[in-house]
Parts: structure tokens; sequence; C-alpha cells
């Protein structure tokens, strides 16, 4: 984890999500990842400051879309499915094989699955909306549990607690 800025994040009304560090280069925001406790001392800047904001709207289920500066760092493969992810609406869900087949990868649901596990900007670049294709949860970096809440929430569902 290498930032020029460092903030972290807990949803006040999300408890059982935990702690969210949020990581940027001068220009855009490199990471959104879930973590146990704080494991270095926060450098803000005004990314941080901003991402802070709109995860805070999300939370509030004020925000439907996120409106920051992007910068992931992974490979070409992984940049395009995490560009695929942005576009799935909030609220909905896809599965892998509808991802690799938008990709015009036919057949390429598990590469597409290693890619979403690599995700380094959760919530902002929804991997949590993708399912398998008999619609069960599947692997989620963050943990079923917070992939669960976090589909729940956005289902207008009363967020429940991580066991």
């Amino acid at each position: 984890m290498t930032a020029e800025a460092l903030d972290y994040y807990r949803p006040p009304a999300a408890d059982a999500l935990g702690l969210i560090r949020i990581c940027a280069s001068d220009s855009a925001i490199t990471e959104i990842d879930f973590v146990t406790a704080r494991e270095a001392t926060p450098h803000p800047s005004g990314l941080t400051d901003l991402a802070r904001a709109q995860l805070a709207d999300y939370f509030a289920g004020t925000r439907h879309t996120f409106e920051l500066p992007l910068a992931p760092d992974g490979t070409d493969f992984q940049r395009r499915v995490w560009a695929a992810l942005a576009t799935i609406p909030y609220g909905e869900t896809r599965c892998y094989a509808e991802i690799a087949e938008q990709l015009h990868c036919r057949g390429g649901q598990r590469a597409v699955g290693a890619a979403n596990g690599r995700n380094p900007i959760a919530i902002v670049v929804p991997c949590h909306r993708v399912i398998g294709s008999d619609g069960r949860l599947t692997g989620y970096a963050g943990g079923i549990g917070r992939k669960q809440w976090l589909l729940a929430h956005e289902a207008g569902e009363v967020p429940f607690e991580l066991g």
C-alpha cells in the first residue's frame, strides 16, 4: 500500500462493515478497502476527503453513483473488468458470465472472477454486485457477509449485523 494520501472511514450506520481504508495519489483514488484496524497514521487529501463524503452519501442512501477519479493498479484485463463492473447499476447484479460476454470474452468467467477478486477499489467499483450464474453469492474479498450487507443496503432492506 503506497499512497500519497491515506485516510479511514467508518460507515456510521453500518458498524458491521468495519473500517474502510482510502488511498490516493495526487490525482486519483488508488484503493478503497476494508481493514480491521488503522495500519498507519492518516494523512488525508482533498481526494480522500471527497471519497469519504461520497461514501457517507452512499451509506446514507442518497448516492447511487460515484464521481471520483480512479487509478486502480492492475493488468489491462483487470482494468477492463473493473470498468465493466462500474457499469452495473446500483441495486442490480450481474453474473460472471455476463461480464465476460460484455468484454467479448465468452467462457471467461473464471478470468473475470479472478480480476473481480483483485479489485482494489471496493464499493465504488462495485464488485459486490457480481454473483454466480445460479444467483448464489460467491466469493468477495471483503467477505461474504459484507457482500450480503451491501446488496441488502442497495435493495433498500434493513441492513443486518454480520455474524
